[in-house]
């Protein structure tokens, strides 16, 4: 069964790392089994060279990390459903070995409830996984491999039929959080989700406030995240703890400004649809080690 299951790829790019993206092309191409189907996608940015067979596609402008990965998912038809795995992949990453997808297409085979699987990233130089890296609360041991309720937006497989039938990542969020957006309407439909140590992809240790628009972002997505996908009673407790986590981590007070910018923002934009998941799934969530309150 796992032979005939189709995988694809998407990548989106800036463009400005030509490098990195060949790499990453190779390490895809390098994959054992069937040949992975690539789409990259020039986030408002051209192309550069790629190889022959791999489709691009280039936007006029910058839609976002989740405005740019579900264009890619539509080059694969509707919701991707020309194939049967989608892998999403940073484009400075590198897929350490040339099993991940043949394990892709075995654990999707074997577990006809999975729909999402994390990668591992590793820096390529030390092997280290950043605590960050590890999607669950107990993550000292990254080489633990479980269950869990959110993923890595740069380094994961999608089974297409969860797309189906949840949609896409919100394009709205443009950055941050539209991983967790999607986990929790992929588990409110009764998917689940593994973080598998042993699918590893290399990417160089970053810090995510690297970007500018960092800590604005983070806050005004947590707001949409909440009303969007919250119980109304968890809403404000949800919320409540990450604030309080916020200013237990003492951010400087630039930071800590456009954090209180983007929590603002949060509550007075609209967030798109809201579609509160049920109790019960509050309650899975819970069972697995992170209740949607933190």
């Amino acid at each position: 069964m796992s032979a005939g299951m189709k995988v694809g790829a998407v990548i989106i790019t800036m463009g400005n790392r030509p490098d990195e993206l060949r790499a990453l092309l190779d390490s895809v191409a390098k994959q054992d089994g069937d040949p992975v189907q690539v789409v990259v996608v020039g986030n408002g940015a051209p192309v550069p060279d790629v190889p022959e067979g791999v489709r691009t596609v280039e936007l006029p402008e910058n839609l976002g990390i989740p405005g740019g990965r579900n264009i890619g998912i539509e080059a694969f038809g509707p919701s991707g459903r020309d194939v049967d795995v989608l892998l999403f992949l940073d484009d400075d990453g590198l897929l350490a070995h040339t099993d991940t997808a043949e394990l892709c297409r075995k654990a999707f085979t074997e577990d006809p409830s999975l729909g999402i699987i994390s990668f591992r990233i590793a820096d390529p130089d030390t092997g280290v996984t950043q605590r960050r890296h590890v999607p669950r609360l107990r993550a000292s041991d990254p080489m633990r491999s479980s269950r869990v309720t959110t993923f890595l937006g740069g380094a994961n497989a999608v089974r297409t039929q969860v797309l189906a039938e949840v949609g896409g990542l919100p394009d709205e969020f443009f950055y941050a959080h539209e991983e967790t957006d999607l986990a929790w309407r992929a588990l409110d439909a009764g998917w689940m989700i593994d973080y598998r140590s042993d699918m590893v992809l290399y990417h160089p240790t970053t810090a995510p406030s690297r970007h500018a628009v960092y800590h604005r972002m983070v806050a005004r997505n947590r707001v949409w995240l909440a009303r969007r996908n919250l119980p109304a009673p968890l809403v404000p407790v949800y919320l409540g703890v990450w604030l309080l986590l916020t200013l237990l981590r003492r951010p400087s007070g630039p930071a800590l400004k456009a954090w209180f910018g983007g929590f603002r923002e949060g509550w007075s934009t609209p967030c798109g649809p809201r579609r509160p998941m049920k109790w019960r799934t509050v309650w899975r969530l819970t069972r697995l080690g992170r209740p949607p309150v933190i």
